[in-house]
């Protein structure tokens, strides 16, 4: 499957039912342009990402960006349309099992209840809401693994946003027997569970998804859509240009090698 460089990420190009056809096990990312800015400056997130077997382009704007580079993408697969489509995808495949880790204390166990309900079975077998900063916590992250691996799940879906839950699937992936497909997709699980609405579909599909966000949590978006996220635009210009360059890959990626060997 061909791959399209976006900066020093490279973000496979699937439709989204190639990807149904062909996901049979492994890790899977969703990178927007948020992801993208992230890696331009965070190592840690860099060697997190390096574990992700499907990088799939869950944003419109990195779409434009892609068409800009002369190497067009060729569909958004967004966290929020994947699972869904997923579970319906494996409807009566009793082999596939949900676990939902993610959310704010009670959204995940009525996510579980709302697919579930869809489906017509119980796809999704178990679920957990973390408390805040539980990342830091061994012991609770002992009882989430232990949890998970008692579950009979197969399938974990993570959704406690970047990069919190790709380092955690970075440090304890390997924990996680039985567990055949990893899933990190943010905010699903609440757009699952109605707790947060998704954007109008026109929206989306011209790149105003992250305006809608912005416009229903203000107080908890504003510094990444109107700060943080901007410098993508002037990053993609440099690539064009081919003026782009990221020491902090390149210092990554040393670091894995000397970690493989």
């Amino acid at each position: 499957m061909k791959k399209i460089r976006i900066l020093n990420l490279e973000i496979d190009n699937w439709s989204k039912q190639e990807l149904l056809d062909n996901l049979k096990s492994g890790v899977v990312f969703t990178p927007n342009v948020d992801h993208i800015v992230k890696l331009q400056k965070d190592s840690e997130f860099v060697k997190s990402y390096s574990i992700g077997d499907y990088k799939i382009c869950d944003s419109q704007i990195v779409m434009y960006a892609s068409k800009f580079l002369g190497t067009p993408i060729k569909e958004k697969i967004s966290g929020s349309d994947l699972l869904p489509a997923f579970c319906k995808h494996h409807r009566n495949n009793e082999d596939i099992k949900i676990f939902l880790l993610g959310a704010a204390q009670g959204v995940a166990k009525k996510a579980q209840k709302q697919i579930n309900h869809k489906i017509g079975r119980k796809i999704v077998v178990n679920s957990y809401s973390p408390p805040f900063g539980f990342e830091k916590d061994e012991a609770e992250c002992t009882k989430i693994i232990d949890l998970i691996n008692n579950s009979d799940a197969t399938v974990l879906v993570i959704g406690l946003g970047a990069p919190k839950q790709e380092k955690w699937l970075y440090k304890y992936k390997d924990d996680l027997k039985f567990i055949k497909i990893f899933m990190a997709l943010g905010a699903t699980i609440d757009f699952e569970a109605g707790n947060v609405k998704r954007a109008p579909k026109w929206m989306s599909e011209i790149g105003l998804e992250w305006l809608f966000r912005l416009l229903c949590e203000p107080k908890r978006l504003w510094k990444r859509y109107l700060l943080d996220d901007v410098p993508f635009i002037l990053l993609i210009l440099k690539q064009r240009l081919s003026m782009y360059m990221n020491k902090n890959s390149k210092d990554t990626q040393q670091t894995l090698l000397a970690d493989k060997y």
